[in-house]
């Protein structure tokens, strides 16, 4: 008897050690641009790992996979084949709203950067978005939800008055940035304009006839975040010696970014396969108007236009309550 007591007593204890033991196997999704440098990083000098071991999780297999846009990988996430997402203000803060109070819940765990983001176009006749027709393509990663098309919403709202934030979503068609930059500068599509992000806004400006119609930085009245990461409730209170990983890894890879930029720009080249100066990217990472930062800014205005017109139902009282707390003692808005 003393025996099976025993016996009973050490099943318990695996059961329970495997019940609250950390997942083994993760996956990381990105989309694509020199905005995501910091999971390219991360990614290419298996920094996840490393942190991961250091917590005592000695062979974590981490894979990455990359999404044209934050729709798609907010399913993913939500389905648990996916177990931390990137992207764009918009997706993450629909996500929020959506899931919040639930056994689904999701909040971001930081901001990967604050950068502006350009509306540029091939079409002379238009100065400004009042000057968009029906004969006028705009592309950006995911029509209606993406960061890019809140903003175009936020600055049609401006622009035309109050009601008037949808009047441009008709022309929006959904492209992944590099796909619309091939689009825009070979003047064979329909596509005359482009909501991208860095480098290929900038690349698209190098090429007669492309012009800048609108910037985000305008819409939102300063710096503001691009680009978060995010994940689930129960992942993150499962999971704390893969999150302290994560954060740690990050805020390693972002360090390593601000620290040698020139060797930040050679490295993105690198990993992204793309054709470029290395001078270009580093003059693009330099621009004192980005920052490679975990601190969120200006997210509160998004979500108060989001809130506003209606693409979202719960209003946050403050920034912290969609962000998990990796990062609330941060000097965020």
């Amino acid at each position: 008897m003393k025996v099976c007591r025993s016996l009973l007593a050490g099943l318990l204890i695996v059961a329970c050690a495997a019940a609250h033991a950390e997942m083994s196997e993760i996956k990381i999704a990105q989309e694509y641009g020199v905005s995501y440098l910091p999971l390219m990083i991360m990614q290419d000098q298996k920094l996840m790992e490393k942190q991961a071991a250091a917590e005592g999780i000695p062979d974590l297999k981490v894979s990455w996979v990359k999404f044209a846009g934050g729709n798609v990988m907010n399913d993913a996430l939500l389905s648990g084949s996916l177990q931390i997402a990137s992207g764009g203000v918009g997706p993450m803060v629909m996500m929020w709203a959506k899931t919040a109070n639930t056994p689904l819940e999701v909040r971001a765990l930081s901001s990967i950067n604050s950068m502006p983001l350009l509306l540029n176009t091939s079409n002379p006749a238009v100065k400004t978005i009042k000057d968009f027709t029906d004969k006028d393509k705009i592309a950006l990663p995911a029509a209606k939800v993406s960061i890019q098309a809140i903003t175009l919403q936020m600055a049609a709202l401006q622009a035309f008055g109050p009601g008037k934030q949808n009047v441009l979503d008709h022309l929006t068609v959904s492209l992944s940035h590099p796909d619309a930059q091939q689009a825009l500068m070979s003047g064979a599509s329909e596509i005359d304009a482009h909501f991208g992000s860095p480098p290929f806004q900038e690349q698209e400006l190098q090429k007669p006839g492309i012009h800048t119609v609108l910037n985000s930085y305008d819409v939102l009245g300063g710096k503001s975040t691009f680009n978060l990461v995010w994940c689930t409730k129960a992942f993150y209170q499962q999971n704390p010696k893969l999150i302290k990983a994560f954060m740690s890894a990050l805020q390693q890879s972002i360090d390593m970014i601000n620290h040698d930029k020139k060797w930040a720009a050679e490295t993105y080249l690198r990993l992204s396969k793309q054709k470029g100066d290395p001078a270009e990217i580093e003059k693009m990472i330099d621009n004192p108007d980005v920052s490679f930062t975990t601190v969120p800014q200006n997210v509160m205005k998004y979500a108060t236009f989001m809130k506003s017109t209606g693409l979202i139902g719960k209003q946050p009282a403050s920034w912290k309550d969609m962000f998990f707390p990796t990062i609330q003692n941060a000097n965020g808005s």
